[in-house]
């Protein structure tokens, strides 16, 4: 007989591919404090930056698949990465989706070097041309989702969280936010959709992994424990002052989301001819 696979370990690791501080590892460790005591007696945070998030996905690649080891990370290693760059030291299959964490929509932000006549995107693009010596790029990370909205664009594209007390405060501006609809954060700023560039109307999600080969018992037991410690309240108020939205995900919604946005990344980057390695 086969023996029934573990649906608790004694040690849960929690990888992540940045460092300490940011915030795909503060959630990390808010919803791993409270899996103690239900899927696990002890969780870890594993934080390995390096190479975009990629280093993390390696790590967990080469970890166990006995339900002790996962990864939170954005979806840009998942869905953007594998199209993106020539090569990689993983690929999609070698991750099991468990189950999506939170969303964030992103935010294309000019400081005040941009005049306050330039309103919305296309005014940008206008006033980049006319001014090319003084517009500038900032990414976080080669071929991710920030970078590949920024790249038809001279301009800063991250998460909307790093931008809203900026924007509010009058000390940068946001042009243009990447979700379906207004983000409620920034009612007074257009989307991407609004301004006619409707390709560049995305969510991004941050989702937890594990190694290919764990056991369907594991995969369940880790998304029942995930999301009973994202639901509690404390965890809704964490992401608030992020601008961010809690997911809480069943595994069957993850994996059909991977697909959804992995597609639309084929799509945009094979339309833009870009590779982040060139």
């Amino acid at each position: 007989m086969f023996a029934r696979a573990q649906t608790r370990v004694e040690t849960l690791r929690i990888i992540v591919g940045f460092p300490p501080g940011g915030t795909t590892d503060a959630f990390a460790r808010r919803v791993g404090k409270k899996m103690r005591g239900t899927y696990s007696n002890t969780v870890l945070i594993d934080n390995k930056p390096g190479a975009g998030g990629q280093l993390g996905v390696m790590t967990l690649k080469s970890a166990a698949s006995d339900g002790a080891h996962i990864l939170y990370s954005p979806a840009s290693m998942m869905t953007i990465y594998p199209h993106s760059y020539s090569r990689l030291g993983y690929a999609v299959s070698d991750v099991e989706p468990i189950g999506i964490g939170h969303s964030t929509d992103h935010a294309f932000v000019v400081g005040p070097v941009v005049p306050d006549s330039v309103k919305n995107v296309r005014d940008f693009v206008e006033w980049a041309k006319v001014n090319p010596g003084k517009a500038s790029i900032g990414d976080p990370a080669a071929g991710s989702m920030p970078h590949l909205l920024a790249g038809q664009l001279v301009g800063m594209s991250s998460p909307l969280g790093d931008w809203v007390q900026h924007h509010k405060g009058g000390k940068a501006r946001i042009l243009a936010t990447s979700g379906p609809d207004r983000s409620p954060y920034t009612p007074d700023v257009a989307t991407y959709r609004e301004q006619g560039f409707g390709e560049l109307m995305v969510r991004e999600w941050f989702g937890f992994f594990a190694p290919a080969a764990v056991s369907e018992a594991n995969r369940e037991a880790l998304n029942s424990a995930l999301r009973s410690a994202m639901n509690q309240p404390d965890i809704r108020r964490f992401l608030t002052p992020l601008a961010a939205y809690l997911e809480a995900s069943t595994i069957v919604d993850h994996n059909r989301r991977l697909a959804a946005d992995s597609e639309m990344a084929r799509r945009l980057v094979s339309a833009l001819g870009f590779k982040a390695d060139s």
